[in-house]
């Protein structure tokens, strides 16, 4: 077999939030195509790579040199390579530190995104992120833990924005999650939920305000792959703080004020 070619580069690919069919069509058509597959197992359903004739490497109990040696010792023998990670792997999927070995060793990459568990979660929860003059801002962001945050970034300085805030990787925090959030100003009754493994034949919802939340899923018993959704966002909307874009009253350049279709466009020159 030929060794490898800069046409013929490692994919970093996102599986999205578990649902097999939340795949991309790239990711599908990449993995099919694939000699070597390395993926998260630990949080990658079984039900995303089977079938599938690539040999498989599950990298749950892998360190970075096993597993970006074992990329480029591939990729040098002419295969082609999937790294697949959960969700969208620009979105906490720790691959800049694979990255950076793959770009020092001179072995091209490309990033395939996926659907992210932030999409699927509210998804689950038949919420949209924004809404007019409530919040326009989605923060995703996690509570330091072994791994610190920046200290500008710290939940209780995001919480002064009272925006759309998905917290990741904190469920087992979530005591802490809603005392630093109310402390910093998102009062008790602001809307709270939590998403357990989105998009996952196991899929639970917990809803709550942020005053009773940690109780609530304490009481589940959830303590991890789930994501902590905050906002007034996921209140029952108000009729008045709804998007006007597809009022008949709303002008913009696809339609006029009354329901009309805008004229269309003449072609050639004024």
């Amino acid at each position: 077999m030929s060794g490898g070619s800069r046409k013929n580069p490692v994919h970093f690919v996102g599986a999205g939030p578990g649902d097999p069919g939340l795949l991309t069509v790239k990711a599908r058509r990449l993995l099919d195509q694939a000699d070597l597959v390395i993926y998260a197992g630990s949080l990658v359903p079984k039900a995303v790579v089977e079938g599938i004739g690539a040999e498989l490497m599950d990298s749950a109990g892998m360190h970075l040199e096993e597993i970006t040696g074992a990329m480029i010792a591939a990729w040098k023998e002419g295969k082609k390579v999937v790294r697949l990670h959960t969700g969208d792997p620009a979105v906490f999927g720790a691959i800049a530190e694979q990255m950076a070995v793959l770009r020092r060793e001179g072995v091209p990459f490309r990033l395939v995104p996926g659907v992210s568990s932030v999409a699927a979660a509210a998804a689950a929860l038949s919420a949209e992120l924004t809404l007019p003059e409530v919040s326009q801002t989605v923060i995703i962001t996690r509570r330091g833990g072994r791994t610190p945050v920046p200290e500008k970034e710290s939940l209780a300085e995001l919480a002064r924005h009272r925006a759309t805030m998905m917290i990741l990787l904190s469920v087992g925090m979530i005591e802490e999650v809603a005392k630093e959030l109310m402390a910093a100003g998102y009062p008790g009754g602001t809307p709270a939920a939590v998403v357990e493994k989105a998009s996952w034949p196991g899929e639970r919802v917990i809803r709550g305000v942020l005053a009773d939340i940690a109780e609530k899923t304490r009481a589940a018993e959830i303590k991890k792959t789930a994501i902590i959704a905050v906002g007034e966002v996921f209140r029952e909307a108000d009729p008045e703080h709804l998007s006007r874009l597809y009022d008949k009253n709303f002008s913009h350049a696809g339609r006029r004020s009354g329901g009309d279709a805008a004229p269309p466009k003449a072609k050639g020159k004024s």
